[in-house]
């Protein structure tokens, strides 16, 4: 459905794509990028009918992959303004057995929090094995690498809502 996402830098429109994004990361985790690409473009119309001011919002996210997090930078810069947190204790601590797992992303903007939380059904048993596999043989490596690049071209085919349930925190 859309592969992009704006907001506003000290008033400027920026809109950043899944594939600048992907560029700037290096393209290791299109799968990571595609997930928080996904908690953005649910959570920030909640926060405010008009683009946020990027250097305005404040993350919360139990998700710790590289990929996710130059999303997160790329669209908000938390990393550079020291904006961003990471703790694992507000996800389930399985994506399988105690959704929604690390995909919880919390966002504060001007007084307004609101949680995007992977909706149930979108990592396979078969993705987390392989994410969690520590000797990974050749083939396995090759199969990961085709598992994320099939979850981020869903998950870009897919409207933010049918992939991240949002629910208003504070505001």
């Amino acid at each position: 459905m859309s592969d992009r996402i704006s907001v506003l830098d000290h008033g400027h429109p920026v809109t950043v794509t899944f594939s600048s994004i992907n560029t700037y990361h290096g393209g290791a985790y299109p799968d990571g990028i595609a997930h928080a690409l996904k908690a953005m473009q649910a959570a920030f119309p909640v926060l405010s009918e008009r683009p946020l001011e990027r250097r305005e919002v404040h993350v919360l996210t139990a998700y710790s992959g590289a990929g996710g997090r130059d999303a997160l930078e790329m669209v908000t810069r938390a990393v550079t303004g020291g904006r961003i947190m990471t703790d694992r204790a507000i996800g389930g601590g399985d994506v399988l057995s105690d959704p929604p797992g690390p995909y919880v992303f919390r966002f504060t903007y001007r007084g307004k929090t609101v949680e995007a939380s992977l909706r149930p059904g979108h990592v396979t048993e078969e993705f987390v094995a392989l994410e969690q596999a520590r000797d990974k043989s050749l083939d396995d490596i090759a199969r990961h690498e085709e598992l994320k690049a099939e979850l981020a071209n869903r998950f870009l085919r897919l409207s933010a809502a049918d992939v991240y349930a949002v629910r208003l925190i504070e505001g």
